[in-house]
């Protein structure tokens, strides 16, 4: 077996981290190979839990034996933020690009986010991210889809779509993979740190699309509960407080559900509990932007809804114990 070839020494570093993702994680590699900025400008670094299918997929792909895709890979089981760390430091690129492995740009995706780069040198640059359009059906025949639609710049911040300069990031000491040792938080705390090293955020014109998925009833109950360690955020910045409803809620719809909870506790047949319930249920009512079908599928999901939005709130709570501050 040949070895790669070395490629020139690229300025721009796309860092994704993966885990157990095969098929979604060889669309995105597909989509990079496809992108239209010049091939010696840029590479790409998979950092990854070891698992051999994954090595696998990255030791076998084009841009592999073009010498622009390289694996890096853990020896334990790890969260997105320690794994983008091993990217980052393994890329030897002057820009970090982090993307994430249900992604799949458009051609012209790191050509528009490097002239964004260009342009604003030493800024956090976040691209928008929208659902990807070849899953867009999905929509209109479950109301369980998750995806992401992001219009930068997002304290969040979200990693599925931005670039760092390194020397920021080393200044930084990357991600904080200690306190956030999960999913979630990670990004946001990294670009308010950045914010106040004196780093600006701007948006560029970047697009990324997001994968659809039908995630069903319990899939998102899980993903609602591993958001514990977002509470850190508010933790570490306090000043970031201003930002929630009334000073400790996360979402809108949290108050409005623990208002309704209450109502079905105290009196589940009454009218109160039907005035109190209304609020939470007008704020998630289903849009019609996707149809009357998609409508359809959606109104008698209100109570299931309020269910997700309780497991967010007593995952908040659990992380409000562990991070010694009250956010809901």
């Amino acid at each position: 077996m040949k070895a790669p070839r070395v490629a020139p020494e690229p300025w721009l570093s796309v860092v994704v981290p993966t885990r157990a993702r095969f098929t979604r994680l060889r669309w995105l590699l597909n989509a990079l190979e496809e992108q239209s900025l010049p091939a010696d400008e840029w590479e790409v670094i998979v950092a990854h839990d070891g698992v051999p299918e994954t090595a696998r997929i990255v030791a076998e792909h084009p841009l592999a034996a073009a010498g622009r895709l390289h694996g890096v890979s853990l020896d334990h089981l790890a969260g997105p933020a320690a794994k983008r760390n091993l990217g980052w430091r393994a890329a030897r690129g002057s820009t970090i690009v982090f993307t994430d492995d249900d992604c799949r740009p458009p051609p012209e995706w790191l050509d528009r986010l490097a002239a964004s780069v260009r342009g604003r040198p030493g800024a956090v640059v976040q691209g928008a991210t929208r659902p990807d359009p070849d899953e867009l059906a999905l929509t209109r025949v479950t109301p369980w889809w998750r995806s992401q639609e992001i219009a930068p710049p997002t304290l969040e911040a979200q990693t599925c779509n931005i670039a760092y300069p390194r020397d920021l990031l080393e200044r930084l000491g990357g991600f904080d993979e200690r306190t956030f040792s999960g999913v979630g938080g990670e990004d946001a705390d990294l670009c308010v740190r950045a914010i106040g090293a004196g780093a600006e955020q701007v948006s560029s014109p970047a697009t990324t699309f997001h994968a659809v998925e039908d995630m069903g009833l319990l899939g998102q109950i899980r993903v609602a509960l591993r958001w514990t360690d977002v509470v850190a955020i508010y933790a570490r910045h306090p000043r970031l407080r201003r930002r929630l409803i009334l000073g400790l809620f996360w979402k809108p719809r949290h108050p409005l559900v623990l208002l309704a909870t209450v109502g079905l506790l105290l009196s589940p047949r009454s009218r109160g509990a039907l005035v109190l319930c209304l609020p939470y249920a007008w704020r998630v009512r289903p849009s019609r932007r996707h149809g009357l079908r998609a409508f359809a599928v959606a109104l008698p999901t209100i109570p299931a809804r309020g269910l997700i939005d309780l497991a967010e709130v007593v995952a908040l709570a659990r992380g409000s114990i562990a991070h010694r501050t009250l956010v809901l």
